[in-house]
Order: structure tokens, then C-alpha cells, then sequence
């Protein structure tokens, strides 16, 4: 690892998208809206300006 500092938002919503176990649970309630939070969450980590800033950083971070 090189030691890269990441945003506080950006590990908090990667966090948050990585405790989203519930939809892998046997019968979720709410699958609708649980898909739509995971899918909202997903879209921050993945148009964060942290990964356009520069240095490469866009590929190396998304592999």
C-alpha cells in the first residue's frame, strides 16, 4: 500500500456500503428500498471527486 489518505466522506460512504449486509440476509424487509440505499451508496463511492484529482489516482483506486 502507498499510504494513501482517502477522504472522510468518502470512507464513511464506503463504510456504510460495506455494512449493507442486510440484503444478504434470508428474508429482508424492505428489499426495495434497501436496493435503492445500496444503489445510492454505490454511486457516491463511485463519482467521488477523489478518484478525478489527479496522479492516476481514477484507475489505480477502481481496480
Amino acid at each position: 500500500m502507498d499510504g494513501t489518505d482517502f477522504p472522510q466522506d468518502l470512507m464513511q460512504t464506503q463504510r456504510a456500503w460495506n455494512a449493507y449486509r442486510a440484503l444478504a440476509a434470508p428474508r429482508p424487509c424492505n428489499v426495495t428500498a434497501l436496493r435503492r440505499r445500496l444503489l445510492r451508496l454505490s454511486v457516491r463511492l463511485w463519482w467521488h471527486p477523489y478518484w478525478t484529482q489527479g496522479q492516476g489516482r481514477a484507475l489505480e483506486g477502481r481496480q
